[in-house]
């Protein structure tokens, strides 16, 4: 909340005392790097524990904090989760748009072209973020999380619609489907692998074959 005290930025009362505008800021610091450590805290003891088994206490002595800041800023367990998983996505969402993005400043035009790009850096964040994609891959969540799961994986095949588009101006959607099964697919196995350099083989092949996929319904000349 901001302060609606009337006092010059970086300046002082009259008494000489600090601005009393300050004291938000320090506070809106303090708390926000306690939202911090407890999302890190969460993260590393889902990871290890799982969902199921986390236990609040475990989250907030690792992240050096009380039961009562993790309900200030958070709901429970599920709103860190959720919170955790949204973050996440976040920055796949991120990841993929700026290698869409790249390989179009690169004059790539064909629609299969810039989806291969774009999944594979969503297939790359996974793998750098192995340990928190498997998490969400593995079904130890909390409850009604599969629809969740499901509303997200919808969302991003109404985004590649957009890039495949039929000669009549609709959207190819038995295309868009297969791709992101196919993806969806690829995500699951990729995440709960072990191997690393086994997982990224996986990865390139699968990016490989998806990359031959046409609709020949739409390809007809």
């Amino acid at each position: 909340m901001s302060s609606h005290i009337d006092v010059p930025s970086g300046g002082v009362t009259q008494n000489g005392d600090a601005r009393a505008a300050d004291v938000p800021a320090r506070t809106s610091d303090r708390g926000a790097a306690t939202r911090g450590a407890l999302l890190a805290a969460a993260r590393d003891v889902f990871c290890e524990s799982g969902f199921a088994q986390a236990a609040v206490t475990d989250i907030v002595a690792k992240a050096g904090a009380s039961v009562g800041s993790l309900y200030h800023h958070f709901n429970g367990k599920a709103d860190l989760y959720l919170t955790l998983f949204e973050e996440f996505q976040g920055g796949q969402q991120e990841r993929t748009r700026e290698a869409i993005n790249a390989v179009r400043e690169a004059g790539e035009t064909d629609p299969m072209r810039q989806f291969i790009a774009g999944a594979g850096a969503y297939l790359n964040g996974c793998l750098e973020e192995r340990d928190v994609a498997r998490l969400f891959i593995s079904g130890d969540g909390p409850p009604g999380f599969d629809r969740v799961m499901r509303q997200r994986l919808n969302k991003w095949a109404r985004r590649n619609a957009a890039l495949f588009h039929t000669a009549d101006g609709g959207v190819d959607e038995a295309l868009v489907m297969v791709l992101t099964g196919a993806m969806a697919g690829a995500v699951s196995e990729i995440s709960l692998m072990d191997d690393e350099d086994a997982a990224r083989k996986l990865a390139d092949e699968i990016m490989g074959i998806v990359g031959t996929i046409r609709n020949p319904r739409t390809e007809q000349r």
